[in-house]
């Protein structure tokens, strides 16, 4: 009878256990999967194509170096094209037919709302960057978030139109997605406890073409400064387009897709970018000499060439390369399986990642530091990251 290769290492297994031979344990080679739900087309594509850079920068440098303690890490990436549906099948496919590890994304909220439920009964553990902010209840022990959620995000831009722009009476407006429609109640809320009025509310379609009715709605409302919550650059565009064409110079203040390269590209003329605010960190905002953080600088230098930042932020790119390293760090100090890998994210109160030095505990999954958080210029943008904006 041929010898094949399983029969031949049961055999040798059996032997080496009568013998009493010991074996050295054989090293785990096979790879690390990794899932990775992305909108990489359509309307809110914008972070995922951002993320993804980051993603395979870093995925091929750990594996051009030998892996993870000799493992090899694999992507298995689906394009839900921001439909929660879409994300539910593919976070399915991910977790029982491809067995990942661990999961990175969605990074829409509308479609983290759909799977997180799904990926805690499946106990994968998961990073994400979404703002709901029960996206990291205690009910989800799986999930763990490293960047700000909805109030964090809603705060800083409401202090600005308080503090800095004096604004009495603002618009608050966001795109039909879950994000958005969760983002617009958050802000809104936020807004009005802390004393201002909002005069306008409204979700507007991704797609929309003529935006010239709601911004004249807006104006007639008495709004002194639009807070805007969307992951779309094409709809910031044809705001900051319409808001020029009835003449209109109130300031635009919000979500950090605002100051994408990809919007400036959409602008009928680049004053229409001017007086754009948008919520930003430290990390990816230039000090008075024109300098980035250390280590983010670092960072830029490393991938000049090699990753495009004009089209996009910088955060979405270091949140893509922070998740990476953080589910590799996590197997090559505990291991892969979800005890492991969760164990060890809890542990971290001061992680060194490029975005931010993220904190989880056992308790509390919400990882990104309210103090990293400032006010940018939109339009002030090179390799993806700010200016402070005018106080």
């Amino acid at each position: 009878m041929a010898i094949t290769r399983r029969f031949f290492n049961a055999g040798s297994i059996a032997l080496a256990g009568a013998g009493g031979l010991a074996r050295p344990a054989l090293a785990d080679s096979s790879p690390i999967l990794i899932g990775y739900p992305a909108a990489l087309t359509g309307p809110s594509s914008a972070p995922s194509i951002g993320n993804n850079r980051g993603v395979g920068y870093v995925v091929n440098k750990i594996n051009a170096a030998g892996g993870v303690n000799g493992r090899k890490i694999e992507m298995v990436t689906r394009d839900t094209q921001g439909d929660p549906t879409k994300s539910v099948n593919a976070v399915q496919e991910m977790i029982s037919s491809a067995k990942v590890h661990a999961l990175w994304g969605p990074n829409n909220s509308g479609e983290g709302l759909a799977t997180t439920p799904i990926v805690a009964r499946r106990n994968i553990p998961n990073v994400h960057i979404c703002g709901v902010n029960s996206l990291v209840d205690k009910k989800y022990p799986q999930a763990y978030r490293i960047a700000p959620n909805n109030l964090q995000c809603a705060e800083v831009p409401r202090r600005y139109c308080h503090d800095t722009l004096k604004a009495a009476n603002v618009a608050v407006i966001g795109d039909s997605t879950g994000y958005g429609t969760m983002m617009v109640t958050d802000s809104a809320t936020d807004v009005e406890t802390n004393g201002l009025k909002v005069t306008y509310r409204a979700q507007i379609d991704a797609g929309q073409p003529d935006l010239t009715p709601d911004m004249l709605r807006m104006r007639e409302s008495g709004a002194q400064a639009v807070i805007v919550w969307t992951v779309s650059t094409g709809l910031v565009a044809r705001l900051l387009n319409a808001r020029a064409a009835i003449g209109w110079d109130v300031p635009f203040v919000g979500h950090s897709t605002m100051g994408s390269g990809d919007v400036g590209r959409l602008l009928d003329k680049p004053g229409n970018w001017d007086k754009v605010y948008i919520y930003g960190t430290r990390s990816t905002t230039y000090d008075a000499n024109g300098k980035l953080p250390e280590r983010v600088q670092a960072f830029v230098a490393e991938i000049k060439g090699k990753i495009e930042l004009a089209d996009t932020t910088l955060w979405w790119v270091l949140t893509g390369a922070d998740a990476i390293n953080l589910i590799a760090d996590a197997v090559r100090n505990a291991g892969s399986s979800p005890t492991e890998i969760e164990g060890w994210w809890n542990q971290q109160t001061a992680y060194p990642a490029l975005y931010a030095n993220y904190r989880f505990t056992d308790g509390d999954h919400n990882g990104f530091p309210d103090s990293e958080l400032v006010m940018s210029k939109a339009n002030s943008g090179r390799d993806g990251a700010f200016a402070l904006a005018p106080t």
